[in-house]
């Protein structure tokens, strides 16, 4: 399989990455658009002719920016839909209110390092239910909508917090061993990728494809619980930046066709030996097919638990 490497990198922009490509036509979801490099994702795809729905849980955020969004591209066609990842009623609420194809979902919003142990309703973890649980139901629920057209893309935003640790699966929940809030985070990151790799196999015959991408280091909310991004300036990213790994696997026509894969820095990352020491590159482990179809497998079963699956 070969590696797929284009003519970006580290410094490239969201705008940079997506010059000369037209989304006229396509619908697209972005999830956690009302901060971080979310607003820009939305922004960009936007000028890109897109009709764009911001998923967030504060609408009126959400409409603030989607007007500043419309108002700075003259795309009309921008609107807000409420979604909360770690609440499963809300995924599905939001799975129901959509009509009509959907040719691009990113899975960008998300949490980290979440200080003291917090469960949902369903007594998941609550990094693990919303990384990646929520967006699991979210992609399942919203299947039928992505295979209509037959050329549709889901875009996962892990990171290389992904290195810390793979999931581990005889305690997911945190029921038997002590709560670490970076370890959890980790595990909940290798599950997004996870999901993409499995997502990749199963939907293929739909004519979706999934890929996972870590964005860089940038300071934006996420880093509310860890007293600010901790990243030496030299490898830090603008949030301009930051959008361009999620804008180039949303739209790049590299990867027409292309999936199961992770990417930085607006190419494909290599693997690293394994995730201890390393802070780029993807793990072996993230990108197993075994461990893909058994997180494929748990989530449909934890799903199936709570009377959604």
């Amino acid at each position: 399989m070969t590696r797929i490497t284009t003519s970006f990198g580290f410094s490239s922009t969201a705008a940079e990455v997506a010059e000369g490509i037209d989304l006229t036509g396509r619908r697209a979801v972005v999830t956690g658009a009302s901060s971080g490099i979310g607003i820009e994702t939305v922004r960009v795809l936007a000028s890109l002719g897109a009709e764009v729905t911001l998923a967030v849980r504060n609408t009126d955020a959400g409409k603030k920016i989607a007007a500043e969004i419309t108002a700075s591209t003259g795309n009309k066609n921008v609107h807000v839909g409420r979604l909360d990842v770690s609440d499963q009623e809300s995924v599905a609420a939001f799975v129901e209110s959509w009509n009509g194809p959907l040719h691009l979902l990113v899975n960008n919003a998300g949490v980290m390092a979440i200080p003291e142990l917090q469960r949902t309703p369903e007594g998941w973890e609550m990094q693990f239910a919303t990384n990646h649980m929520g967006h699991f139901a979210l992609a399942n629920g919203l299947r039928g909508a992505l295979a209509a057209d037959g050329d549709a893309r889901v875009v996962v935003v892990s990171s290389q917090g992904h290195l810390i640790s793979p999931v581990v699966f005889d305690d997911i929940n945190y029921r038997y061993r002590a709560y670490d809030a970076i370890g959890a985070y980790g595990q909940s990151k290798t599950a997004t990728v996870l999901f993409a790799v499995a997502a990749n196999q199963h939907w293929a015959a739909d004519g979706i494809t999934a890929n996972a991408l870590m964005p860089g280091a940038i300071a934006t909310n996420l880093q509310k619980h860890t007293g600010g991004l901790r990243t030496p300036m030299e490898l830090r990213k603008t949030i301009e930046q930051g959008a361009a790994t999620t804008i180039l696997v949303a739209t790049s026509p590299q990867l027409a066709g292309v999936g199961g894969r992770y990417f930085e820095d607006c190419n494909e990352a290599v693997q690293v030996p394994d995730g201890n020491g390393w802070t780029s590159g993807v793990a072996p482990y993230a990108l197993d097919p075994a461990n893909a179809e058994r997180i494929w497998e748990i989530s449909h079963r934890f799903l199936r638990e709570t009377g959604r699956g």
